[in-house]
């Protein structure tokens, strides 16, 4: 066991974030820390790295242990260029260099034993720097400064010139350059495009020693951990396997505490009719029942309705208006900034129904495409043309079609003035946004709630054309999979941009893939893209004048890929369907015949039921006749009269009992 959390609690005022939270991690384990934002995922790992205290518990780590922690927004500074950086991961190997040179220059000038002594601590150092692997670093540093997006002219940057998410690259290649033992790394993923994704993901899944991870990526986590810790309402569970496997058995454990709730429920309410019904019939013993079985329900430990937070944001996205089927044509595009090209004469086509995901490096223009299309940008050349009734909905992935000064309750009175007050906090509470909620400020909220107020104003436009760039940044797993659910269920088309691989496996319909200033056409979802990527590569640079087999990227982190057959942007692509056959009745549920069994003995039960109470309400009315006769002044005097009214009502109480006794049994 390398790290172990044991009983950690942690508040902010009187705000709980963590309660009672143990587990552990495993040496060569590798484990993903999930939860929905704001449950206490960052904390945790700060608590763990020494960066934050706990209330209680402690963090207790194997001796000796080495730990790398990358933060979600790593501050980092330095002079140093970028591969002198990664060059300090290696103060040993450096130092052993360093040495190994000098003492190669004193041999040049050394004799005798002078020389044998130089020689000796040469052979020493050469030995250590071998068992370091010291032939091999500069490879390695130059490997996974490419693995995670830098190219070769980058090197040579001061790392102090970078943006913010190139930082948190620098920093996260030098940690694992360095090699800890237990690596830490809070949201790795957010700076990265999809092929240093795939790098890091292959990275970490050889990786020798222990590996905790936050981070929104699905297919990331489904390829490394072994290991999930989900963070719920405080508390902390663990699950064995990946995250498929956890959200599998995660909805399992949901399903069955539902079950066990909706059952006592209906016990409960049983139990209530049953008392009822018992001091209905107002006589003595059965109102003595019917107090004992109070009793008893009071007693009853009543089981929480489970709370999934999957069903919390409500998401649907409607088209007023159905738009014609050639939804965008784009012909020629290209940019260029400051004279460098971007792009050049892009075309491609969308059909009504497609949703459609445009993926490539960082910087190759995937963002700038969309802000041409939707005319935040000027293109250098080219033409873009919308179909008929094509109304666009657009979601940026910087929110800079929120305003900061703006409360969210005016920025969707604003956007649609139309709408009356109740109408604004329904579609609010439909995103989370609750009571005083309404009146904070748009620059007072976190990346993930402006998320998803960007999500409520594209769902009330009414648009058939949604382009999105980066929806998933900030959202949480569960405000995930309610968007991939809405972009499923939309009839109209999508265009985005995305990083995110889980979601485009589960909402595209086709690919694009933005590469070397060009674009390459997958009629099929991320998986599809996989499998056929090479050889799409291959046809394209093969179909090219003066074409160099070597231009193909086969240094794709993304793995290796089978065969394939071209295919132009402009291809329609049809809309995806669920062929999943219904599944079959599992080996626990009533069969057909068992079932026509169970309804007539219910049905047989409920005649019995009927007969009883009727039986009751007929003693009951007879008893009721009884009692007048006998306080009758006409039968005072008839001693024989009274005694046969006496027999018969004695008799009539008896039936009653039994029947009371039956009525209780069937209804049980």
């Amino acid at each position: 066991m390398i790290l172990q959390c044991s009983h950690i609690d942690k508040a902010f005022s009187t705000d709980v974030i963590l309660s009672d939270i143990s587990f552990h991690i495993n040496e060569h384990e590798k484990a993903a820390i999930v939860g929905a934002n704001g449950s206490g995922k960052s904390t945790l790992l700060k608590i763990i790295t020494g960066h934050l205290s706990a209330d209680n518990g402690e963090v207790i780590l194997s001796g000796g242990t080495t730990v790398g922690y990358l933060a979600q927004n790593q501050e980092y500074a330095s002079e140093h260029s970028i591969y002198d950086e990664m060059r300090d991961a290696k103060p040993e190997i450096i130092q052993l260099e360093q040495q190994m040179e000098k003492l190669s220059a004193r041999m040049d000038i050394e004799t005798g034993e002078a020389l044998e002594q130089v020689i000796k601590q040469y052979d020493n150092a050469r030995q250590r720097y071998e068992r370091l692997d010291g032939y091999a670093y500069q490879s390695e540093l130059v490997g996974v400064l490419k693995g995670l997006g830098f190219t070769e002219e980058d090197f040579e940057k001061p790392v102090i010139s970078l943006s913010g998410g190139e930082k948190t690259r620098v920093a996260l290649a030098k940690m694992l350059l360095q090699a800890p033992d237990l690596i830490i790394l809070d949201e790795p993923t957010n700076h990265l495009d999809i092929n240093a994704i795939a790098w890091l993901e292959s990275y970490l899944t050889n990786y020798r020693g222990a590996v905790l991870i936050v981070a929104h990526d699905r297919y990331f986590l489904d390829k490394i951990v072994t290991k999930v810790i989900e963070l719920r309402q405080t508390h902390a569970r663990m699950y064995m396997g990946n995250y498929s496997e956890y959200a599998a058995k995660r909805q399992q454990i949901m399903d069955s505490l539902m079950k066990q709730y909706l059952n006592q429920q209906a016990e409960i309410k049983h139990q209530e009719e049953v008392i009822a019904k018992l001091k209905s019939f107002n006589r003595e013993k059965s109102i003595k029942r019917a107090e004992s079985r109070e009793k008893m329900l009071d007693k009853i430990e009543r089981i929480e309705k489970p709370v999934d937070e999957n069903t919390q944001m409500r998401l649907l996205f409607t088209p007023k208006i159905q738009s014609g089927n050639d939804v965008l044509t784009v012909e020629g595009l290209s940019k260029s900034f400051d004279g460098t090209p971007l792009f050049t004469d892009l075309s491609f086509e969308l059909k009504r129904g497609e949703h459609v995901a445009i993926i490539g490096d960082n910087g190759a223009g995937k963002t700038t495409i969309l802000k041409i299309i939707n005319e935040l940008l000027p293109a250098d050349s080219g033409k873009i043309t919308l179909g008929t009734n094509v109304e666009i909905g657009y979601y940026d992935q910087e929110h800079q079609v929120l305003h900061p000064d703006k409360t969210l309750f005016e920025e969707i009175s604003d956007a649609y003035p139309h709408m009356n007050n109740t109408q604004i906090r329904n579609t609010l509470a439909a995103f989370l946004f609750t009571e005083d909620d309404v009146f904070k400020q748009i620059k007072s909220l976190s990346g993930g709630e402006r998320g998803r107020v960007s999500l409520a104003k594209l769902m009330l436009s009414d648009a058939n054309l949604l382009i999105l760039d980066e929806p998933t940044n900030h959202l949480d797993m569960d405000s995930k999979e309610i968007l991939e659910n809405a972009i499923r269920h939309f009839e109209g088309t999508v265009l985005y941009v995305s990083h995110d691989r889980y979601f485009i496996n589960t909402t595209a319909t086709r690919i694009l893939n933005l590469t070397g200033g060009h674009v390459l056409n997958y009629v099929g979802n991320y998986d599809y893209y996989l499998d056929k990527k090479e050889d799409v590569e291959r046809a394209y640079y093969a179909a090219q004048p003066n074409h160099n087999a070597s231009a193909i990227a086969s240094t794709d982190a993304a793995g290796p890929s089978p065969s394939t057959e071209m295919s132009t942007a402009d291809g329609t692509a049809p809309q995806a369907e669920n062929n999943t056959p219904n599944a079959a009745t599992s080996s626990n549920a009533l069969s057909w015949q068992e079932q026509k069994e169970e309804q007539a003995r219910l049905r047989k039960i409920q005649k019995e039921l009927n007969r009883v109470e009727s039986e009751i309400e007929r003693l009951e009315a007879e008893n009721t006749a009884l009692d007048e006769a006998i306080a009758d002044p006409a039968n005072a005097t008839n001693s024989a009269k009274l005694q046969e009214l006496s027999i018969q009502r004695g008799e009539n109480d008896a039936k009653l009992e039994e029947l009371l006794e039956h009525w209780e049994e069937l209804s049980e």
